[in-house]
């Protein structure tokens, strides 16, 4: 298959670490996405890199067994027995959890002249690491190695390494590991409950005291974390969403019971819990729902638990499926959607642009779902089918590093769906064995070709953050000689189009209006609304569909119909047809010498009025005499078109015929007299003339009393002319009352 087959890819520009073996530990931290690699053996080294800096920096520690890790497995915690999970393990001592930017773990920096930057690490060796963690903007580093016990580090440039360390609250309690909520707010799991901290602000503090005061008088000796509130629970396992800052408890015998927190400025709140419904009932008593079958996700700006079910409930279908319960900040969780999987095997999961993306690892496919397309509704649930046919992730070719004559060598390809693959939400995937960190992407343009039911694909594509250049090429293509659509399917597109397009004219209005009643002074968060790109205007589709197409050699009734459907629909979804939208259907009309149609167009205002229209009317009369009146009847029409009737009637030499219409609007006083003795005289007809000059003479006489014309009319030329032709005696005289 070319790469126009495949609806999925890796990222361009992956991550890059030390790949997993038995000296060096990778971590994973989903907060911050970063990867730390920790190497043991010797001097121990650590790099840490995220997606925002892919140039690794090599350091050391002073202590060797700082970051010492054993290879640790979960019973049956592999990467493709699950969804995803905070914490997991493949291959050699590797565990994982999320970061950002590249840190380095020590405090004095220098350049060596190896070219590697290397730093001193003071930290004491107080045994093995379990989790480790930057806090949310990288100035705090955590790091668990007790069950009992978290160590904290100051990592801000430039200022002195301060450390402190936290025990857990709950007597006999054990931490299954913490999380980062913000900042300086820090979460501790437990097997017995949850417990919400606050950092001291210790670093403020010293430096606050370089005025001189003793460091240790402002250091005390106890540098005990606030603890802001608890919560005492059962606890098998944990989740964490950093994107909704939502903490999953997994509780009962069975840990089907699942109990969310969500965490804000300070703030824990306790939702509601619910429970997951097993495929069956258990034969047992022990731990029936794990980690790796759970998954929590955005989509649609909506938090999602997602539930991979190996076997339906229902005894007429086979193969797995995937549950998902919607968890809103207000209310009961509810479970929505149901992913019909109709297989069975290893699954992982991502979700890529709002797309559940479901990975099959035996036939070493994915399929995607939209919960936004219609599904099966039965009442209590909607089913959803793959979108698409499943396809495997598009080839990817690894380069080979090293010196010139090495990398001239072919690239090697990627093992894709390897059993090394570890699936982290939303999009990430790590390949432990190659050490790479890729985003897993959607490919729109392939998709065209999958899904031939063109209202479908265009509510797939309107949805997609990238979406205006291809909705704009499948527009194009079904308007093509070949790829020729049915009117109705083209009516149905445009409506589509335009049902978007609306929906961002009226956010726009009522943010105009809520502007101008002066809501953004009492409301904060009055906000613009974003000009997505599934907003597809008129000015688009002239430019890139529209224009192109009326030029095409197409039957000329089809590219009529074609047009006038456009402006239909943006006349049902009461959208202003811009002018040259019209114009381009006139001028269409005219190449083809389609009058009659023309002129039944504007009979019956199928072409909304408008003055740009009508002087492009008035430009048609050479090719369509009866143009000129169309014209004069829509300026009439416009109501505000006055000066432009006069000017196009005195260009037309109808003088009288203009001096007429100014005189049924009332507007006779106003006039220029010049401008209409101009046109009078261009005419040749001295009666013509005579009646204009005369009709100003007593306007004159009517609002000043004399029927002479003031200098500033400037029509002393007029006057004269009129003098030669028809002599001094004809001039009107003053009349006294």
């Amino acid at each position: 298959m070319g790469e126009e087959d495949y609806y999925l890819e890796l990222c361009e520009r992956p991550v890059h670490f030390e790949k997993a073996n038995p000296v060096n530990c990778v971590f994973f931290d989903e907060a911050n996405k970063q990867v730390f690699a920790v190497r043991s053996g010797g001097a121990t080294g650590v790099v840490v890199k995220g997606p925002d800096d892919r140039n690794p920096i090599s350091f050391r520690c002073c202590s060797s067994a700082l970051f010492r890790m054993w290879p640790q497995r979960r019973d049956g915690h592999l990467s493709w027995n699950g969804l995803g999970k905070t914490t997991a393990q493949v291959g050699e001592g590797l565990r994982v959890e999320r970061g950002l930017k590249e840190k380095i773990l020590g405090r004095e920096e220098k350049r060596l002249p190896d070219g590697e930057n290397k730093k001193a690490c003071r930290m004491e060796d107080k045994g093995e690491v379990k989790c480790i963690k930057f806090s949310l903007e990288n100035k705090i580093l955590a790091v668990q190695r007790t069950s009992k016990t978290v160590d904290f580090s100051n990592f801000t440039p430039d200022s002195p390494q301060l450390e402190y360390t936290q025990e857990c609250k709950t007597k006999n309690a054990n931490i299954l590991g913490f999380c980062w909520t913000s900042s300086t707010e820090i979460v501790f799991i437990t097997d017995q409950g949850i417990e919400f901290y606050q950092l001291p602000d210790l670093l403020g503090k010293l430096l606050r005291s370089l005025s001189g005061a003793n460091v240790e008088s402002v250091l005390p000796e106890k540098r005990n974390l606030k603890l802001l509130k608890s919560q005492n629970i059962n606890v098998n396992w944990y989740m964490y969403c950093p994107e909704s800052a939502v903490i999953l408890l997994s509780t009962t015998v069975l840990g089907n019971v699942l109990q969310p927190f969500y965490f804000r400025a300070g703030t824990m709140s306790k939702l509601p819990k619910f429970e997951i419904e097993l495929p069956a009932a258990p034969k047992s008593t022990k731990l029936s729902l794990s980690e790796r079958d759970i998954a929590m996700a955005t989509i649609y700006g909506q938090l999602y638990v997602l539930f991979l079910r190996h076997h339906s409930r229902t005894s007429n279908s086979t193969g797995a499926e995937v549950v998902l319960y919607h968890l809103p900040r207000e209310g009961a969780c509810k479970k929505m959607h149901i992913l019909k999987l109709n297989r069975t095997g290893k699954f992982a999961l991502n979700v890529v642009d709002n797309l559940v993306v479901v990975h099959h690892q035996d036939t070493e496919t994915s399929v995607i779902f939209d919960i936004r397309l219609r599904g099966e509704f039965d009442g209590t649930v909607t089913l959803h089918h793959p979108v698409l046919p499943a396809r495997s992730i598009q080839p990817y070719q690894i380069p080979v590093a090293g010196p010139a004559p090495v990398t001239s060598q072919s690239p090697i390809p990627c093992k894709l769906y390897s059993s090394s693959w570890i699936v982290f939400q939303p999009d990430i995937i790590i390949s432990a064995s190659q050490g790479y960190l890729w985003n897993l992407q959607v490919k729109l343009q392939p998709i065209v070709n999958l899904l031939p039911d063109k209202g479908r694909l265009m509510d797939f594509l309107l949805q997609r953050r990238e979406c205006k250049t291809v909705v704009l090429s499948v527009c194009s293509q079904m308007l093509t000689e070949s790829d020729r659509a049915a009117l109705p399917v083209i009516a149905t597109v445009f409506d589509k189009l335009n049902q978007e397009y609306k929906k961002y004219l009226d956010a726009e209005q009522s943010y105009t209006l809520a502007l101008e009643a002066g809501q953004s002074r009492s409301g904060p968060f009055l906000r613009r609304p974003a000009r997505t790109q599934a907003v597809v205007d008129q000015s688009d589709m002239y430019t890139h569909v529209l224009s192109a197409f009326a030029e095409k050699e197409m039957p000329q009734k089809f590219v009529i119909a074609v047009l006038m459907e456009y402006i239909r629909s943006l006349n049902q979804f009461q959208i202003t047809v811009q002018h040259y939208l019209h114009e381009l259907v006139i001028k269409t009309l005219v190449q083809h010498n389609l009058f009659y149609m023309l002129h039944q167009f504007l009979q019956y205002h199928v072409l909304s009025d408008s003055k740009p229209l009508a002087c492009l009317l008035l430009s048609l009369e050479s090719f369509y005499p009866p143009a000129h009146q169309l014209s004069l009847d829509m300026l009439k029409r416009l109501s505000t078109a006055n000066d432009e009737i006069v000017e196009v009637l005195l260009s037309k030499h109808q003088v009288l015929a203009a001096l007429r219409f100014i005189r049924g609007i009332g507007g006779q006083d106003n006039i220029s007299a010049r401008k209409f003795l101009d046109a009078a005289k261009q005419t040749e007809d001295h009666m013509l003339f005579y009646t204009i000059f005369r009709f100003f003479e007593q306007r004159n006489q009517r609002l000043r009393g004399n029927p002479s014309f003031t200098p500033g009319e400037h029509c002393e030329e007029h006057v004269a002319f009129f003098k030669q032709v028809f002599g001094d005696q004809a001039l009107m005289r003053p009349t006294t009352f």
